[in-house]
């Protein structure tokens, strides 16, 4: 039977309900997590993280210390390295020459050559090239091509007359080494195709345009002409070094 003065008082301990400042106490706590749950730092993700910046700081230092030269025979695992893959050259033929270059003449030439598309916008469809090429033509006479008989010696054996083929000029040289494209201005679409396909022969109707420039250039300058004056003073000066007074070259239609 309970006591007199405990009959008001409760037989055992029971926790109230945190209110107030005891409440936020409380919540400042941070739980122990449950053995095998992540923590809520990130555990091995954060340790990753860790590995990888390490391993780019080391890459980092090394390149630097290489820089310096303190590690001159450190290889560099990012270095740009180049393959030449080529075939050998294939030998196709071989041809005897007989020409004697008498003149060659050197021409620059600007292409400025534009393939759009009409009632289209330039900033659409539009492609065009401003080059600037250097190349050279050679101006020959064929001594392959002269006939029997064309060799006609005086009686006295001190002149001699000397019948030519004219002369000719040659291929056209276009020197890529001095060539350049000064600028390009391709529309939108011509970018995306370029993205897409690509054109690696796309310089090439911009060469044979200045070829054919070079070509044009080189028959309107005389260099035939001079030609055919260089090839006269070189016969002059070689058959009077062998006794002739008198020495007459002539050219005959091409």
């Amino acid at each position: 039977m309970a006591r007199d003065g405990d009959i008001n008082e409760p037989t055992r301990e029971f926790p109230g309900y945190p209110t107030g400042d005891a409440l936020k106490a409380r919540s400042d706590v941070t739980p122990e997590p449950a053995p095998g749950a992540p923590t809520p730092n990130g555990g091995p993700a954060r340790g990753l993280l860790w590995v990888l910046g390490a391993a780019a700081l080391a890459v980092v230092v090394l390149l630097g210390v290489q820089a310096t030269g303190i590690l001159p025979d450190f290889r560099n695992p990012f270095a740009k390295e180049q393959a030449d893959r080529s075939q050998p050259p294939l030998l196709k033929s071989i041809q005897d020459l007989s020409r004697y270059v008498a003149a060659e003449g050197n021409f620059q030439v600007v292409v400025d050559l534009q393939n759009d598309r009409r009632n289209v916008p330039d900033f659409l469809l539009n492609q065009r090239t401003l080059f600037v090429g250097a190349g050279s033509v050679e101006a020959y006479v064929d001594f392959g091509k002269i006939s029997e008989g064309a060799v006609v010696e005086s009686a006295d054996g001190k002149s001699v007359e000397i019948k030519l083929p004219a002369p000719q000029l040659g291929k056209t040289n276009l020197d890529l080494e001095n060539s350049y494209v000064f600028a390009e201005e391709r529309g939108l679409l011509n970018r995306i195709g370029d993205l897409v396909k690509g054109d690696p022969n796309r310089q090439q109707q911009v060469y044979q345009l200045a070829e054919e420039r070079i070509t044009t250039a080189a028959r309107d300058s005389g260099l035939t002409q001079r030609a055919e004056e260089n090839t006269r003073k070189m016969l002059e000066g070689l058959l009077r070094s062998l006794g002739y007074e008198k020495v007459t070259v002539t050219y005959t239609a091409p």
